[in-house]
């Protein structure tokens, strides 16, 4: 190769490499979801406030917030949780 090519070519090498490592799916989500998009795995954030225990929430109870579905066992622990959802959205996302 040339003296002129093969500096080309590492430089763009080098762009594309640093590129691909900037791409958005690369990105960490502002919540740890499932695969379904559910944070904390379909479990009500605020029966472990209320209840003291795990719950599963309800679909019939479900808010969108911060690109994450989150779900609860009753109307009240979703205004709840629709009126302050930092206090009881688990800390760094859930990561």
């Amino acid at each position: 190769m040339s003296d002129i090519i093969r500096p080309r070519i590492i430089f763009l090498l080098i762009v594309l490499s640093a590129l691909s490592f900037a791409h958005p799916a690369w990105a960490k989500k502002p919540v740890n979801t499932n695969w379904l998009g559910l944070a904390v795995k379909g479990y009500d954030v605020v029966a472990y406030f209320t209840l003291g225990t795990p719950t599963k929430g309800d679909k019939a109870f479900s808010y969108e917030w911060r690109d994450a579905t989150w779900r609860f066992a009753n109307a009240a622990h979703l205004e709840l949780f629709t009126s302050n959802p930092e206090r009881y959205a688990p800390q760094y996302g859930g990561y």
